[in-house]
Order: C-alpha cells, then structure tokens, then sequence
C-alpha cells in the first residue's frame, strides 16, 4: 500500500476548515488516511475511528505525523461533514488507480441490500466493480430495482478505470451495449453466456466447437 502516494493525492483535497481563525490541532492528511483504514478495516462511524487510531497510535506514527496525538470522534465527524466529497472521491479514485495491476480482473456484479426495502422504495441493489488481487472496490452504483442493473453497468463503467484489465460478470450483463463499452475503454472481458440468449449461444457453441481439436480447454457441468 503506497502511503507516500495517498499522501500526495490528499494535497489536492482542499482543506475544509477555518485555518485562518481556529484552532487546527490535527493535519488533514492524518485525519483522512486514519478514517479511510478505519472503514478499510470493518469500521463504521467517527468513534471507530477514534478507537482505531488510538489503538495503533504507535504504528501510524511511522508515517502520520499526529503533532497532537489521534483526533476525537468529533474531530473525525466535523471534517468529514465538510469536506468536498468530489475531491475526496477523485483522491481516493487516483490512488486505488496506482495501486491496481494493470492486468487485474475486476469482478462486476449486482447485490440486493438485505433490509433496505420500506414502504417508500423496495430493496435497494448495489453494483459494484471489485479488484480481487488489491481487496478494493473501484466503484459501486445503488438503484432502485435489480431491474436497473443492466443500466447501472452501464453507467458503473463509465465511472472507472478498466483500461488493461479483464472485466468479468454474469449473465445480465451479456449485453452488445456493455461489451462495447467495455471494448471501447480498451479492457477485455469474460461474460457469462445463458442459453435464453439462442442465437448467440448458438453462434458461440458452433465457433467454439471449430477450435475443440486445436485448444486446450476445461469443461464444467
């Protein structure tokens, strides 16, 4: 994990609070590298935070500067309701971007949130696009039905950087529009194919059984 380049892309996070007339105990860069391993970590508000960082106060010291020790609960909630989510999002997108492999695969799959459904809305579904080899998310989209996930795909890639990687989903996404998409951003994919899809089943199994004797391959039942 490439702290020193986390740091460098929290410079362009511009600093929220009143410099000029607090009193600015704890720099921002500790603030925000403390909350993001907290969440990294299972953790879920600004008092799991605090915890965290007191309980590995020691070792953050080897790169966080902590000029007045670990900040509060507060301190955590006050930054966090201030700061500009955009520029966070694109700090955080730039740095999971040098973290990925160029060749990682990124699983893209759509996920109903268990409880979410009330009587305004049914259950919200989520897609994510996720990077096995680095454990991170890249990006998630939350819509209103499982029946936007073909969109929300959709709109998932747009969102983030799959250049050099191999884009992996299931059958709902066996769709012309997110292939090329997914072409178009210069990715290769490997999308489940359902037997519903006739023709394009058909054209598959035909081109595939033209190659049996020439490739090597591996069959599931």
């Amino acid at each position: 994990m490439n702290i020193a380049k986390l740091k460098e892309e929290i410079k362009n996070v511009n600093e929220p609070r009143r410099t000029a007339y607090g009193n600015i105990r704890h720099k921002l860069e500790d603030i925000i590298i403390i909350g993001l391993f907290t969440i990294i970590s299972g953790g879920e508000d600004f008092s799991d935070m605090e915890a965290f960082g007191k309980e590995r106060e020691d070792l953050l010291k080897n790169f966080l500067e902590l000029p007045n020790g670990i900040p509060d609960s507060d301190t955590f909630r006050r930054l966090f309701e201030r700061i500009n989510p955009q520029e966070l999002s694109l700090c955080l997108k730039n740095w999971i971007d040098a973290e990925r492999e160029q060749r990682a695969v990124i699983a893209v799959d759509g996920k109903t949130i268990k409880g979410s459904r009330n009587r305004e809305h049914k259950a919200y579904h989520v897609v994510s696009a996720f990077v096995a080899e680095n454990q991170i998310t890249l990006g998630e989209i939350t819509t209103a039905e499982k029946s936007n996930e073909i969109t929300a795909v959709s709109e998932l890639l747009d969102l983030i950087d799959i250049e050099g990687a191999i884009v992996t989903a299931d059958a709902m996404s066996c769709q012309s529009g997110i292939v090329s998409k997914i072409r178009e951003k210069n990715a290769d994919f490997t999308i489940t194919l359902k037997e519903n899809q006739h023709e394009l089943y058909e054209d598959a199994v035909e081109s595939l059984a033209s190659f049996e004797n020439e490739r090597d391959y591996f069959s599931t039942l």
